[in-house]
């Protein structure tokens, strides 16, 4: 039995129907409150976006204006050259200038690729490995070791010129000296000098990665050298890419070390190209059409390393340490 003077709890009786007086922070006023209206787009959203469309499209035509020149120039035959202007369309289509070229830039071209290809490798795979060292393994002195081989990225090839032709000319790697005309004394120049960025592009992805990777295989016995090729190697191909193209690039693109330490039966594509343009009077369109089949490879390299070589931006591969 109840006390007489305890209270007994009782259900609360329902609202009587009417207005109530609310405060702007009761319940009752947050439910009686009209939702808020969504936010209206901008008025000139679209304008905006289309004069945004209309200058990127205007830029991108700005900066591909050389190459719509290189093509149509390099269509042209040599009467079409002269009669013409340089913005005009061939009047007839010609592969003439083609034909010319390519016995001219054949030996370059095959000389490139005896370059280009070895030396990006070897020189993206040594990278790699110097890179893991000096992300992952905190030894003495690596905070020097680091910016001394990241200042050979800053040395121009005029300076270290003379004494690399004497150190190759002493060691019969440079033109007539070397049986391959000077091509195994390029190979080397471009990966030592390839080594600095290769080095920072590895360094700063493997960095990236999350140490428990690396404790993982160490607590499953792996060294470090395992580790490096295990675990280290199969995550890095975005590294890879971005090296490889960088250095593909460069490689080919040289003008100064195939001019200085090659004999003329080893010249790169680039002394190859610079020859067509050496005489009194320019053929414009053997020019063009030389320098358009000069940069099919690197083209090349770009479209099928493309996809790896924008994850390896996007992890930071290019960033400072």
């Amino acid at each position: 039995m109840t006390r007489p003077d305890h209270p007994t709890t009782r259900p609360t009786p329902p609202l009587a129907p009417g207005p109530y007086p609310t405060s702007p922070g009761s319940g009752t006023a947050m439910l009686r409150a009209k939702p808020r209206e969504e936010a209206k787009a901008p008025r000139f959203r679209l304008p905006m976006t289309m004069i945004r469309y209309v200058a990127l499209y205007g830029l991108a035509c700005f900066f591909l204006m050389p190459v719509y020149l290189l093509i149509i120039t390099a269509l042209k035959d040599p009467v079409d050259v002269a009669a013409t202007r340089m913005w005009e369309l061939p009047t007839s289509l010609s592969i003439d200038s083609f034909r010319a070229v390519i016995p001219t830039l054949s030996g370059g071209f095959k000389n490139s690729l005896i370059l280009a290809v070895p030396a990006s490798i070897i020189s993206a795979i040594l990278g790699s490995a110097n890179g893991f060292v000096l992300a992952k393994w905190r030894f003495p002195g690596a905070n020097i070791v680091f910016p001394l081989v990241l200042f050979g990225i800053f040395v121009p090839y005029q300076a270290v010129l003379i004494p690399l032709v004497r150190t190759m000319t002493a060691a019969g790697l440079r033109g007539a000296n070397d049986p391959t005309g000077g091509l195994r004394g390029l190979v080397l120049v471009h990966i030592i000098y390839g080594l600095p960025i290769t080095t920072l592009i590895f360094r700063n992805f493997f960095a990236s990665l999350p140490a428990s990777l690396i404790e993982s295989s160490q607590v499953d016995g792996a060294g470090l050298l395992q580790t490096f090729f295990d675990v280290a190697m199969p995550l890095a191909k975005p590294a890879f890419a971005v090296a490889i193209i960088w250095q593909f690039t460069a490689v080919w693109n040289d003008f100064l070390f195939g001019a200085v330490m090659s004999g003329s039966g080893a010249w790169p594509i680039t002394i190859a190209l610079n020859n067509i343009t050496g005489g009194q009077s320019v053929p414009f369109n053997e020019a063009m059409a030389g320098a358009l089949l000069a940069c099919i490879p690197t083209v090349g390299v770009y479209i099928l390393l493309g996809r790896y070589f924008l994850r390896g931006v996007m992890a930071g591969t290019l960033q400072g340490s």
